[in-house]
């Protein structure tokens, strides 16, 4: 069993955010099962003490911009105890700053499209050979080595439409005018294949 969170616990959480962008606790623990948790006096605590808040439907909290897990978790010394919340928050964080950075490039790509004169949310489409979905698989999906789902193109569409419609509309005014757009997209999750539970996924699911 993998003790801590390590790079490859981070780019298959990466690889699932094209399934689900608001996973459950439970299904992160079933999806994460092989992972131990390094107790240490030099651990972050779950960063009780230092989160801010997330772009999410409901009041939800991310780490702070300087937080590396790889870096805080090889600090800790190798007390072992069970999956648990500490864990969990940690993993609950990481989809936390995907759900970000996702968002962040849909207002952006959002507001670029008005500023070329585009008028209608049929104009807007997402292809694999577009410039948003580009800089969105290189996020996730940085080698390119994992065949994102035609699903998330679908999804992502339909983000960037929720964010044309809303500021067209002028309802960026409002400070808290995307939590109507959060609402959305959390209902379009997609089960994540079976294949993820497996500790080995990675080699399984990626290119040779």
């Amino acid at each position: 069993m993998q003790e801590g969170l390590s790079p490859n616990h981070l780019k298959k959480a990466k690889l699932m955010f094209f399934y689900t962008r608001y996973p459950s606790s439970n299904m992160l623990k079933t999806y994460f099962s092989d992972v131990k948790h390094h107790s240490s006096r030099r651990s972050p605590k779950c960063f009780t003490n230092c989160l801010y808040r997330d772009h999410s439907p409901t009041t939800e909290m991310q780490p702070p911009p300087w937080w590396n897990a790889t870096a805080i978790l090889g600090q800790q010394h190798h007390t072992t105890v069970d999956f648990n919340r500490c864990i969990t928050s940690q993993l609950i964080k990481w989809f936390s700053n995907f759900r970000e950075f996702y968002y962040i490039q849909m207002e952006k790509y959002a507001r670029q499209a008005i500023n070329d004169g585009v008028t209608s949310t049929e104009e807007l489409s997402i292809t694999r050979d577009c410039e948003l979905y580009r800089a969105l698989n290189m996020h996730y999906n940085k080698a390119n080595d994992f065949e994102v789902p035609e699903r998330f193109l679908e999804v992502a569409q339909i983000t960037l439409r929720e964010f044309f419609n809303a500021i067209i509309a002028g309802k960026d005014v409002d400070p808290s005018w995307k939590k109507a757009i959060y609402k959305v997209i959390c209902k379009l999750d997609s089960e994540v294949p079976e294949i993820f539970k497996s500790p080995n996924c990675l080699q399984e699911l990626l290119h040779e």
